[in-house]
């Protein structure tokens, strides 16, 4: 794999609320938040109370954004409707808002147009779609101002020509869907979709070629958190046990230039980030001499 390249095509710091976000000079950690019964990983917070706190214990250990989302998207989820869907989100979401006012960013994982209208006016600061970015979805976005993630998905895991020639296509050619809609370069991040609507050696080669992904002049964002091709490889463990697997395409992802990664485990990978961090960018902590 190629190693970052701080010579790739600049974008301009993305800046919401009190928080800005510097690309290329740091890679951020978004924090998950299942607020559904039936996570892939385990981890599913349907009780409002207790998703609100887990939002809330992972701002305090350093995410940089806190990503809520209220549908479940493990392989043989059962679909949920925009009224259910909302009814489990909204409610998380304003919360959080109010728990931790403007210190947050709070991310809003759907792909439902009504949703996200719904969660930006409870207090989400950004989109993150696991289906690309429909036109309604687009619309509304462009509409409220916010980032956006824009990630690659398919319903059938075939690809008839290159597995990277393909994403990399969808997710430029979304990329400048966005850009003709009205928003700014550093407010579209785009991620490769890693375990959506892929097989596991699909997912090992795109995670091969992240900084392809990476050059294509937007931000980027990763999400291997407890994937099952990393259990896969590490002896068929269960999501739990998965984390240093996940810091292993992290340190790789930082290596790419990956500007953000999603994950579960918030305290383990911020030490992974900061070190590779370090490594990659020349980036120290404060107070370093």
């Amino acid at each position: 794999m190629k190693t970052y390249d701080p010579k790739r095509p600049h974008v301009s710091p993305l800046r919401v609320r009190n928080r800005e976000f510097a690309w290329g000079s740091r890679t951020y950690v978004m924090g998950i938040v299942n607020a559904t019964p039936d996570s892939f990983s385990g981890d599913g917070r349907p009780d409002r109370a207790a998703a609100t706190a887990h939002a809330v214990a992972l701002h305090r250990l350093s995410a940089d954004i806190i990503d809520v989302g209220a549908e479940s998207t493990r392989p043989g989820h059962q679909p949920i409707d925009a009224a259910t869907e909302s009814a489990r989100l909204i409610p998380v979401i304003r919360d959080v808002r109010a728990a931790l006012g403007d210190a947050a960013v709070i991310s809003a994982d759907t792909f439902k147009a009504e949703v996200f209208r719904a969660a930006f006016e409870a207090g989400a600061d950004m989109l993150n779609s696991i289906w690309g970015m429909p036109d309604d979805l687009l619309d509304v976005a462009a509409a409220c101002g916010v980032p956006v993630v824009i990630t690659h998905n398919k319903a059938v895991a075939i690809y008839e020509l290159d597995v990277v020639d393909e994403v990399v296509a969808f997710l430029e050619a979304a990329a400048q869907r966005a850009l003709r809609a009205g928003l700014p370069a550093e407010r579209i991040l785009l991620d490769p979709g890693i375990g959506f609507g892929k097989l596991p050696e699909h997912n090992l080669t795109l995670l091969h070629s992240l900084p392809r992904i990476a050059s294509l002049g937007f931000p980027t964002l990763l999400g291997t958190s407890r994937k099952s091709t990393i259990g896969k490889l590490i002896g068929d463990k269960p999501p739990a046990e998965r984390v240093f697997g996940t810091a292993a395409t992290v340190a790789l992802a930082v290596a790419a230039g990956v500007d953000v990664v999603r994950v579960h485990d918030v305290a383990e990978i911020r030490d992974v980030v900061d070190v590779a961090d370090a490594v990659v960018r020349g980036w120290r902590p404060p107070g370093w001499t």
